[in-house]
């Protein structure tokens, strides 16, 4: 791997719930990346959406990221608190003709693939509250990035639709919040999931509206249980086990489901122990080109 000290990473759970091993491979994943090119690491909590977010939820997030070792090199980062840098790059995307206010519902449009951008040209019910999308006929098509692990990526945006950049109760849309964060922050490379990778087209498109540099990405393979679902907060995935054998035990499968092929004695060693070995043992041409892990659960 190059090793470069300008590069800088982030792990940035939305906390809806704590931590299960999916989220685990996530964070590990980007964290051991981040280190094995001698650069930072950091965390944010994007909570720009407080009915999915319970109380004391990111808490445990951050209490499980240091149990696991994992520890952040700068501030916490917390969404919440950034309305107004989000206000502007909405408004800087209006000036360019690039955003406007929709006021359909998607009931109206459900027999589209995608929403028709009947209110590129004016608002199809003045009376109705509105949120705002940008404009996919208008913004950079088409849409291409070398993923890290997955290699040459090209989405038409007409497929993709007009994303919603802040929705109708006034709560800020995911694809508008976390590019302005990620440039603030000058994250140069973004590991996450898998689920992830139809999102990238969006936020590429955003970039370059926003005149902001695109980073560098590597989608990692999503963890997935015996019946092909998801592990997530919405499937009831269970919590990570905080005890020091739960931590050290998940800690290794984590590694296992990165294709790192840890030895089988480095099970029993403690957080830090593993984590210097999978930084010193890290590739991504060992990660196989899969959308998915498989996770056996233990009887």
């Amino acid at each position: 791997m190059t090793h470069t000290l300008r590069y800088r990473g982030r792990f940035a759970p939305t906390p809806s719930g704590p931590l299960h091993l999916g989220s685990l491979v996530a964070a590990l994943g980007s964290f051991v990346d981040a280190h094995a090119a001698g650069g930072q690491w950091l965390v944010r909590i994007e909570d720009i959406d407080p009915p999915r977010c319970p109380e004391g939820a990111a808490d445990t997030i951050l209490r499980q990221l240091e149990a696991f070792g994992l520890h952040w090199d700068e501030e916490i980062r917390w969404q919440h608190h950034r309305h107004e840098a989000y206000q502007q790059a909405l408004d800087q995307l209006a000036a360019k003709g690039l955003a406007y206010p929709c006021s359909c519902s998607r009931k109206q449009w459900q027999a589209f693939s995608v929403y028709p951008g009947w209110c590129r040209d004016g608002l199809s019910d003045t009376t109705k509250p509105v949120a705002w999308r940008l404009r996919s006929d208008l913004a950079k098509r088409p849409i291409d990035w070398q993923d890290r692990l997955f290699g040459f990526q090209q989405f038409d945006p007409e497929v993709l639709g007009d994303v919603v950049l802040k929705r109708k109760d006034n709560l800020w849309a995911y694809q508008l919040a976390v590019v302005v964060d990620d440039a603030e922050q000058g994250i140069t490379d973004i590991v996450r999931g898998f689920d992830l990778l139809d999102n990238t087209p969006w936020q590429c498109q955003l970039q370059t509206a926003l005149d902001l540099p695109t980073p560098r990405y590597l989608h990692l393979p999503l963890v997935v249980s015996n019946d092909g679902q998801k592990l997530s907060k919405q499937n009831k995935a269970p919590a990570l086990k905080e005890n020091a054998d739960g931590i050290r035990h998940q800690l290794f499968q984590a590694l296992q489901l990165l294709d790192l092929a840890p030895p089988d004695a480095l099970a029993q060693e403690p957080p830090e122990t593993q984590l210097n070995w999978a930084i010193a043992h890290w590739s991504v041409e060992h990660l196989v080109a899969t959308s998915h892990r498989t996770f056996q659960p233990e009887p």
